[in-house]
């Protein structure tokens, strides 16, 4: 669809969001990113029935953590499209990168 999203934005592609670990995002916070997202599928129409829903739960947890570590909790968020909504992860993208930018830097840094 050649949409456009900020630059700043990397994409690391997994074949379900279930396989994305609590690990995977606190790391990505500890190597410098400001803030993660991650975009799984609708909620029920998971292709691997309980990927998106065990990602949530992670982003969940890691969220407390960072808020029991003094961290915003906003610098982890997860949504749920289709791969039909191009123009919606553009939009979430860009919206994501607003927000962090408000916030300002990781104090993880």
């Amino acid at each position: 669809m050649r949409l456009s999203y900020p630059a700043d934005v990397k994409i690391i592609q997994v074949p379900c969001t279930g396989r994305v670990d609590i690990i995977h995002l606190l790391n990505a916070l500890e190597d410098g990113a400001d803030g993660v997202y991650v975009a799984g599928c609708l909620e029920g129409e998971c292709h691997y029935l309980e990927g998106n829903y065990k990602a949530r739960r992670k982003v969940e947890y890691v969220k407390k953590t960072l808020k029991e570590l003094g961290i915003e909790p906003e610098r982890v968020q997860m949504y749920n499209l289709s791969s039909a909504q191009g123009a919606r992860f553009a939009e979430i993208a860009n919206e994501m990168v607003q927000h962090i930018t408000d916030l300002g830097p990781t104090p993880v840094r």
